[in-house]
């Protein structure tokens, strides 16, 4: 759950006092908060200090500046994602097509349930080739999809059988488009006509056929 809808409306509305002797942990929490409200880009370093309680110093005690703060809301989130996509591919149990409804479902529901990660995860512009512990969390998750790809691709014939990567990257695409247009948690989300649920379970179903990947009988 994110911290939002943990905090009471008095709470939203003015910033935090710094109680708890975790400034780090604050200052995570402010961030994550303005997220929500403003987008990625929309607060200072400055603001997120003031939203903690702290003055406008402190923050540089753990952080090196409001693009370190950024990546490390943006670690958090990937390592909360890569759990929820584990759990809900389940090592392909208790079959491929099964388990692979579970994983785009938990896809959407992290994107619906944590908009404040996902923006920072996906939308803070944050360079990868600087921040390799950034970069390998979100290869982890990625790998998740990757090895679900390579048991659906073992469902082809193996003379026609599709590259495992280029489909783990198309499901992606398909996933986080569909998350990102109309899967939202916040007021960017748009409209559909069916569940974005069942727009994902269309799309994947109908690239699968394309390939010659379909379930086993």
């Amino acid at each position: 759950m994110s911290w939002s809808k943990e905090d009471s409306k008095e709470e939203k509305e003015s910033p935090r006092g710094y109680h708890h002797g975790n400034l780090k942990e604050a200052l995570l929490r402010a961030a994550l908060e303005l997220i929500a409200q403003k987008g990625p880009a929309g607060f200072t370093f400055a603001e997120a200090a003031r939203w903690a309680g702290v003055s406008p110093a402190a923050p540089y005690r753990h952080f090196r500046d409001r693009d370190e703060l950024l990546a490390s809301v943006a670690l958090r989130g990937f390592n909360q994602f890569e759990t929820a996509l584990k759990a809900a591919w389940d090592d392909g149990r208790p079959d491929v097509f099964t388990a692979l409804d579970r994983l785009g479902k938990a896809y959407l529901h992290f994107a619906h349930t944590e908009p404040a990660y996902y923006s920072a995860m996906f939308e803070a512009g944050i360079p990868l080739a600087t921040n390799p512990q950034l970069r390998d969390a979100g290869d982890r998750a990625f790998a998740v999809l990757r090895g679900a790809a390579e048991k659906l691709c073992a469902q082809a014939p193996a003379p026609a059988r599709p590259p495992a990567l280029m489909v783990a990257l198309h499901i992606w695409a398909i996933a986080h488009g569909i998350a990102s247009l109309f899967g939202r948690g916040d007021a960017a989300r748009r409209t559909l006509p069916m569940s974005p649920e069942e727009l994902l379970e269309a799309e994947v179903l109908v690239y699968l056929r394309g390939l010659g990947v379909s379930e086993a009988k």
